[in-house]
């Protein structure tokens, strides 16, 4: 799995870059926060099957939180989040979310089983798995959608990547580290807290406190003198 530092390096590379102005230590650990917290899904393994890329895994919940945000900072006249924590607080929530969708979600939709993509609205793991290429044979060809028809009905079959629903699928992680049928049997458990399981995992974390430490050293440049 991806482990929570790699979601968070990547979320430092893309905060240094979304919060421009509000870059300080309180926006980051909020955006660190935010991005380590659909992780607690796993919690609630042995009480919900699938819950772990379920409960906190789906698109579902951060679009109405998009939804919420835009009426609330673009359509109200006046605005409860920014009589509260102004306009940079409105920034830090809009990046947050951002980075939730793109250094957390994303992620994990194209890893393993992926994500329950629509929960609650509809139970389907899908993940995100194929290529994107030119050929100067076929033209463009792309494998993350396949369509299949069916020769003798015409029946058009679509598959965008499904890997199953809550209840066939199980990813494991350091609450639930194997299928709850196994580790019922199992004289011991060896629970693993990873941290970079490939290389490019290790490079995203890497990048992410490169980032911020390069951004602690930066200065602004001298201010040009009047003549």
């Amino acid at each position: 799995m991806v482990s929570s530092l790699v979601h968070a390096g990547f979320a430092l590379v893309l905060a240094a870059g979304l919060l421009r102005g509000s870059y300080d230590r309180r926006a980051l650990a909020v955006v660190l926060a935010i991005v380590v917290l659909p992780e607690a899904d796993s919690l609630l393994g042995p009480v919900m099957p699938g819950a772990h890329r379920t409960v906190g895994h789906n698109f579902v919940f951060p679009a109405a939180v998009a939804l919420l945000l835009y009426y609330d900072t673009r359509i109200r006249e006046e605005s409860l989040l920014r009589e509260r924590v102004a306009d940079r607080g409105v920034r830090v929530a809009w990046v947050a979310l951002f980075v939730h969708v793109f250094a957390h979600l994303s992620l994990d939709w194209a890893h393993l089983q992926g994500v329950n993509v629509l929960w609650p609205l509809h139970d389907s793991f899908f993940r995100l798995e194929g290529e994107l290429l030119w050929s100067s044979a076929d033209g463009l060809v792309q494998t993350f959608v396949d369509v299949e028809v069916d020769p003798e009905t015409g029946d058009r079959r679509v598959d965008a990547g499904s890997t199953g629903t809550t209840q066939s699928v199980h990813v494991n992680n350091p609450i639930e580290p194997d299928d709850p049928e196994v580790l019922a049997e199992a004289e011991t458990i060896d629970r693993r807290f990873p941290v970079a399981g490939r290389g490019w995992r290790l490079y995203l974390l890497g990048l992410g406190i490169f980032t911020v430490l390069a951004r602690r050293l930066q200065s602004d440049p001298p201010a040009e003198s009047a003549e």
